[in-house]
């Protein structure tokens, strides 16, 4: 059989449609690429010549899952051009809008996109006909989260409180207080999952990865940080382009990162987990423990755990915060725009997201770069294939298909939204 690829010699940074073709010969595999043909979006082309107030709201636009974190990042390189510090409530609003994102993207991710490659079901709809508890208690779950979005944010996606400075409007404690309660219950249901999906069975494979992330020093981090790794690397984000870089692959619109010199890392929940795994409160490291997770993980498949043990964290953390809020004297801080370059870069659910931005004096922005976490974990992924395929050759095309498939789906992906989002083509030369 003759292999079969889809080539479109184009540049793609955010979630659409994949295929990933796989070449094998003479038992052994000859070639892995994981192509991005979803047609260019040109986001950062579209920022040049805008105001320095609409890139929160354009960048949203970029994705209906992680439009906080696109709005985060934005609004926290421009308040870093113009030398902008917020009220610390605004910051906890933040955080606590974030972690809104992270529970229902953590959820969505867990039961419906991932949970079913393990249980053996085609989909998410499959598995609610045997399973309906297990997929109520994920829709709770994820509305929860939701619904935190849209108290802080307006709505459920593309949030429309968010601005450079702050928000437009800080809810009172009196509208956050009803969801405690159900903060409590989505912090059970996250310890719930933990522990389902602990018990799945999980391919012997691992790798020596890089682990990239944000590192705070007194908090999990999600919105501010310094970028670390596993191998001794500590800089300030406005650093990241001197050690970090993209490329383009003639089989993929999608650009793919890379360490200088050093190859490819790994960003997500593995990689906050790995570096960050002290910061964590005692319920999420507890829930981690009950299930004999450890401290370091290199296996991806056992993402899903750690997805579950940062929505444990991430309801607790809301707890907290709302526990402790009081909204600022006034909800956002005056900006002076000047010439000048800003970065930001916060912990989307799927990885770290890396904004930069130049402005003239007037704060229009003269240029733009955004590198989203997939776009760091494409070599990632094509060289996990590498090393997971060839010891098992030797299974049925249609089993290879689905553990290849499952593989690619340890990192979320942020190129569809569908639960089977991939093509995938063996092709067997002879």
């Amino acid at each position: 059989m003759k292999s079969k690829s889809i080539r479109v010699e184009t540049l793609s940074r955010v979630e659409g449609e994949g295929a990933l073709n796989i070449k094998i010969k003479d038992h052994t595999v000859t070639d892995v690429k994981l192509e991005i043909y979803e047609p260019p979006r040109f986001f950062e082309a579209f920022l040049r010549g805008r105001s320095y107030r609409e890139a929160p709201d354009v960048t949203a636009r970029i994705c209906g899952i992680c439009h906080i974190a696109y709005q985060t990042a934005a609004a926290q390189a421009m308040e870093r051009a113009f030398g902008v510090t917020v009220h610390p409530q605004v910051r906890a609003l933040r955080r606590l809008i974030y972690l809104g994102e992270w529970i229902e993207s953590h959820a969505l991710h867990v039961f419906m996109l991932h949970a079913p490659d393990f249980l053996g079901y085609q989909d998410a709809i499959a598995l609610a006909k045997d399973k309906p508890e297990v997929v109520k208690m994920a829709l709770d779950l994820k509305k929860v989260g939701n619904d935190l979005v849209i108290l802080i944010g307006g709505r459920e996606i593309h949030s429309i409180n968010l601005r450079v400075g702050g928000f437009y409007r800080m809810p009172t404690k009196k509208e956050m207080l009803p969801l405690v309660d159900r903060l409590k219950w989505a912090r059970d249901a996250a310890i719930q999952s933990v522990r389902l999906v602990s018990t799945f069975n999980f391919p012997d494979f691992e790798r020596d990865y890089e682990f990239l992330s944000l590192r705070h020093p007194k908090e999990y981090p999600i919105t501010e940080g310094r970028l670390v790794t596993n191998r001794g690397l500590d800089i300030d984000i406005s650093e990241y382009e001197n050690h970090f870089q993209e490329e383009h692959v003639e089989h993929s619109n999608a650009l793919q990162s890379v360490h200088k010199d050093k190859g490819t890392f790994f960003v997500g929940p593995l990689a906050r987990y790995n570096l960050n795994y002290d910061q964590l409160p005692k319920i999420a490291k507890q829930a981690a423990e009950d299930v004999k997770l450890g401290k370091y993980i290199k296996n991806p498949f056992k993402g899903i755990i750690v997805r579950a043990v940062e929505n444990v964290f991430a309801a607790e953390e809301a707890l907290r915060i709302i526990e402790e809020y009081e909204p600022a004297p006034k909800p956002f801080v005056e900006v002076e725009p000047r010439a000048a370059t800003g970065w930001g870069a916060t912990e989307a659910p799927r990885g770290l997201l890396y904004h930069r931005y130049s402005m003239d004096a007037k704060g229009v922005i003269t240029g733009a770069k955004i590198v989203p976490p997939t776009s760091q974990n494409l070599r990632t992924i094509e060289e996990d294939l590498w090393q997971f395929v060839p010891p098992r050759i030797s299974l049925p095309t249609e089993q290879l298909t689905w553990v290849c498939e499952q593989a690619v789906r340890n990192y979320d992906p942020c190129i569809s939204c569908a639960t089977h989002f991939l093509k995938l083509n063996i092709d067997n030369e002879r």
